[in-house]
């Protein structure tokens, strides 16, 4: 299901332990600091809808009948011919009907797992058209097409990533900014400080959890800040507090950053642009 605004999509980073969650245990605390975004809607989708991401009943077929699925299938069926098209080889029919076809498609899901197919897939034509799909209506497909363009080749296209920080929508700016840290490290240390102050708590959890990875003193300075700021959530309090008790270089070094599809369970599942099923 979409939460077009705010979205609690997943730990900042496999190492961030769920126990830290202020929803974790019998009798959480701190329920009141998690933003929810009215537009939620509540256990609307089908189990069918659910499975979309599931790719298992199209291993075997051959690359025309996801093809065929993409094109004249239903919404469910069209979101798992996207994604299965990425697990194939980049050939010219699947990169075609994945940009004219995917794209296209008037269901948001479909443009989104074809972008994030097209990243998979890499390659030239998939790069530019994880471009164009960064104008997409719909900021998770841009959120997606950010995430392609850091797999396929973060250098090539970081001026689309860089001009993506100012998206109106907080998963676009966070992929961004996830992105930038893994290629300029320290170098983006001005931008983070910047996002440590946004409206989305989102933004704020993610910004001073890079700045984990910034040895200098503005970054320090701000954490403790945000560390001791009562007005801010708790989610964004602790990690401002871990961020600070990190070794800079050696974060940098680990830093996996989510924007690749690796630690997802399931195709479809980026561990960035998850969202749940609420």
């Amino acid at each position: 299901m979409r939460d077009p605004d705010e979205a609690t999509d997943g730990p900042t980073d496999p190492r961030v332990h769920p126990e830290e969650s202020p929803g974790f245990g019998e009798e959480p605390d701190g329920l009141e600091d998690i933003e929810v975004s009215r537009d939620v809607t509540i256990g609307d989708a089908s189990p069918r809808e659910l499975q979309a991401t599931d790719t298992a009943p199209l291993r075997g077929t051959d690359v025309a009948e996801k093809i065929a699925d993409l094109v004249d299938g239903d919404p469910v069926a069209r979101r798992r011919a996207a994604l299965a098209l990425g697990e194939g080889r980049p050939t010219e029919a699947a990169l075609d009907a994945l940009t004219e076809r995917g794209l296209t498609d008037g269901d948001a899901d479909v443009r989104q797992f074809a972008v994030e197919a097209l990243g998979q897939l890499g390659g030239e034509r998939a790069g530019e058209a994880a471009v164009a799909a960064c104008d997409d209506s719909d900021p998770w497909v841009r959120a997606e097409a950010v995430v392609a363009l850091d797999r396929i080749d973060r250098s090539e296209h970081a001026a689309t990533i860089e001009a993506a920080l100012d998206d109106d929508h907080h998963a676009v700016v966070r992929n961004a900014a996830v992105s930038l840290f893994k290629l300029r490290g320290e170098a983006l240390c001005p931008v983070l400080l910047e996002l440590s102050h946004a409206d989305s708590e989102r933004l704020r959890e993610w910004a001073v959890h890079l700045l984990a990875g910034v040895d200098d003193d503005r970054a320090a300075s701000r954490l403790e800040a945000v560390a001791s700021d009562e007005t801010q959530p708790k989610v964004v309090r602790s990690t401002a507090v871990r961020a600070l008790d990190a070794d800079a270089g050696k974060f940098r070094r680990q830093f996996s950053g989510g924007t690749e599809n690796d630690s997802a369970d399931l195709p479809g599942e980026s561990a960035l642009n998850r969202r749940p099923d609420l």
